[in-house]
């Protein structure tokens, strides 16, 4: 049988929210919550935490055309020195950034770049998130 760690999600209707760290080029560390996104690529935090994070959004790592609930958006990606979720620590980690509306109650969207590497399975019905060990 292979070992596995679990995390409990926070349910909001039929949403998984994750709480989520990184640090910036200062070693400040921030804290957010990520939406849990099967149907994201790529893992995503507002624009603003990633400039208060020292992220230079301007000269970016690589720009990016992706789809969005408002049609094809180009963001760009950047690296955080760290970033931490579901008891996982990666370094370099590269992050879109994208303005996400206001009334949008997380801080961005964590997708399968990182969940599919963690081999997570996810548990809707009990909220609940597995990571093979």
């Amino acid at each position: 049988m292979t070992s596995q760690r679990l995390y409990r999600c926070s349910r909001y209707g039929n949403l998984l929210v994750l709480k989520a760290a990184a640090s910036s080029t200062s070693n400040t560390v921030r804290q957010f919550r990520l939406l849990v996104d099967t149907g994201s690529t790529y893992t995503v935090l507002r624009v603003n935490i990633l400039e208060a994070l020292g992220c230079d959004i301007q000269n970016p790592l690589r720009r990016i055309r992706t789809s969005a609930g408002g049609g094809i958006v180009e963001a760009s990606v950047v690296a955080v020195p760290w970033f931490s979720c579901l008891g996982e620590r990666l370094e370099n980690f590269p992050i879109v950034a994208y303005t996400l509306p206001a009334t949008t109650f997380v801080d961005g969207l964590l997708g399968m770049d990182f969940l599919t590497p963690m081999q997570a399975v996810i548990y809707a019905k009990e909220g609940e998130i597995r990571i093979r060990l």
